[in-house]
């Protein structure tokens, strides 16, 4: 597993990768701060930054806007939109975002939590590896790719295994960053399952650190959340042995 300079911080959470913190006035902001707040992958909250009107257009509203503004954005490039292949790109774009990779971000989405009762008195950990992880960064818009690996200890109940997978892809299906992503996960998983025991790691590349600014193609960014008996060395070092790590 690739590691950079590791830290763990209070709340239980660990990034494989160091940012430098910016603290300057938000009147003193301007595009050169901006920028660089984007390549450090600064997180202003656990929640996905949402004005309160989000939701009050439809979809096929929202579809047929981002297409024509999709489309302006191609023309101010130069592209001849009467091409062949280009001409349907701005459709295709805005039903792209609004159903699929963004589809996370409208909560009418989020899968139904299927729960059993803990019948044959199941304690100890399970654990969910290598599910697949299809996000995309919100300073850049371009894909974050690669695995989650979630555990929980249960309690009264247990999750239908396939509702794990579906609550990783409703979180990773908006405009993200990992160590928010891995964040919202672990929080919706201890609340569905009423167990304070949750863990999630998250290891995916990002293009844009691979595609633009440094373009390095080797490195990969882990984070990670320890929540409840989790926290403990030796829980903690039982799940990464079990996952190979």
């Amino acid at each position: 597993m690739k590691t950079l300079n590791g830290h763990f911080t209070k709340n239980g959470n660990h990034t494989d990768h160091k940012h430098n913190g910016c603290h300057h006035h938000h009147n003193d902001l301007d595009l050169e701060l901006i920028e660089h707040i984007g390549d450090n992958h600064h997180i202003t909250s656990i929640d996905t930054p949402l004005r309160q009107d989000a939701f009050d257009l439809d979809d096929e509203t929202k579809i047929a806007l981002i297409e024509e503004h999709f489309a302006e954005i191609m023309n101010i490039m130069g592209l001849d939109l009467t091409d062949d292949s280009l001409k349907g790109t701005p459709r295709r774009v805005a039903k792209m975002y609004i159903k699929e990779i963004f589809s996370g971000l409208n909560p009418a989405n989020k899968p139904a939590i299927t729960l059993f009762d803990n019948k044959y008195d199941y304690h100890e950990m399970l654990i969910e590896k290598d599910i697949t992880v299809h996000s995309n960064c919100e300073h850049h818009f371009v894909p974050i790719i690669g695995k989650a690996h979630v555990a929980y200890i249960p309690r009264k109940k247990v999750i239908g295994l396939s509702k794990i997978n579906r609550l990783v892809q409703f979180f990773s299906k908006r405009p993200q960053v990992q160590e928010r992503l891995t964040v919202q996960i672990a929080q919706e998983l201890r609340k569905a399952l009423q167990t304070p025991d949750v863990a999630v790691i998250i290891e995916a590349d990002h293009a844009c650190v691979m595609m633009r600014g440094v373009q390095d193609c080797g490195s990969s960014t882990i984070t990670a959340q320890y929540l409840g008996a989790f926290e403990r060395p030796e829980v903690k070092n039982e799940l990464l042995r079990l996952l190979g790590k």
